[in-house]
């Protein structure tokens, strides 16, 4: 089998690092590897599969000779994207840099594969919520139409990065031991107002944009239209985050153009790639994140009917929002462009 060189920019962050892990995991044909971060990592060592290999500043002469570069997100994305395809890779990008960029695919492969061949060198990856979402849309979009999509989510904290995560566990510390909390990082660190997250909920992730709603809701809107490439869909979302380390929740709740049971809903939804059913009530059986997490599946559950329209369904959905929700989904996309010879 032929092997690629490929880089990760953004090697030391949480999205950087389940990428090592899932292409160990999942046998990835690499020959050369490359670990690229910020100046303020560059030095760092990485073992990976009994080798050692020294993080290196980000940089557009980084991408000299790279097949396929993996970005975990940020900023810089904007910047060396474009100079990573000028090298000659091809970049899979999990910022929100290029989604909305009609000349790159936004993708999850196994909703819409098709898209990634024209690709011109960079191709998205969509919002972690979003992905989870579609996951559970897809399999039964393409058996009957959907007209009206409300979604309300349930973020983990991780989803804002690892000061997230330790915000969280001083917070729950200093509550337990009776002492002053201090909040500096959520709802966003650059925001000018930070709110505490242990024991609470925020009903606010990323800045407001138009009409009260947030950057993150609009992303769910513009991003689903994208990739089901259906913007006669009506979606409205509220997004939340939540107390949770790692796993995204999301309650959905659709209106379809024609009848679906919702044993009809489990039927198709279990035969989808990548989703797995976990719905008896009688059991109290339902997906939960503390359950999903380091999982490569999206889970879906509490599928019922919405007896208030003609053709509704409400559906509880969860998944990994680190694997499938950002490293997972990125390593499926340069899978497929491997066994497709798109490289």
């Amino acid at each position: 089998m032929k092997k690629y060189n490929v880089a990760i920019l953004g090697a030391t962050g949480a999205v950087g690092q389940e990428f090592l892990k899932l292409i160990e995991e999942r046998e990835f044909p690499f020959n050369e590897l490359k670990l690229l971060a910020s100046e303020r990592s560059a030095g760092k060592v990485i073992e990976f599969m009994g080798k050692d290999y020294i993080v290196e500043e980000a940089k557009p002469d980084s991408f000299k000779d790279v097949h396929i570069a993996l970005f975990a997100g940020g900023a810089t994305s904007k910047t060396l994207a474009p100079e990573a395809v000028k090298r000659g890779a091809v970049v899979i990008d999990n910022s929100s840099a290029f989604r909305m960029d009609p000349e790159v695919p936004l993708v999850v492969p196994e909703v819409n594969p098709e898209a990634i061949k024209n690709h011109k060198g960079i191709i998205a990856n969509p919002n972690c919520s979003t992905i989870i979402m579609v996951m559970a849309l897809k399999p039964i979009y393409d058996v009957v139409k959907i007209k009206r999509i409300v979604v309300s989510t349930y973020q983990a904290v991780s989803g804002a990065g690892k000061e997230a995560i330790d915000e969280l566990t001083d917070q729950v510390k200093a509550v337990m031991e009776k002492s002053p909390v201090e909040a500096n990082i959520l709802p966003g660190a650059s925001l000018p107002k930070h709110y505490q997250i242990a024991f609470n909920l925020l009903p606010q992730i990323d800045v407001f944009v138009e009409d009260d709603y947030t950057k993150e809701e609009m992303k769910m809107v513009h991003e689903t239209h994208k990739i089901l490439n259906d913007y006669t869909v009506g979606i409205t979302a509220t997004t939340v985050r939540v107390p949770v380390y790692r796993s995204h929740s999301e309650s959905v709740n659709i209106e379809l153009d024609g009848p679906m049971s919702p044993e009809e809903a489990k039927q198709v939804l279990a035969k989808f790639p990548g989703v797995i059913v976990e719905d008896n009530p009688a059991e109290m059986l339902y997906p939960m994140p503390l359950y999903t997490s380091d999982r490569n599946e999206v889970s879906v559950g509490r599928i019922r009917a919405d007896k208030t329209v003609p053709h509704g369904l409400n559906m509880w959905v969860v998944g990994d929002q680190i694997r499938k929700g950002a490293a997972l989904n990125a390593v499926q996309i340069a899978e497929y462009m491997v066994e497709h010879n798109l490289i």
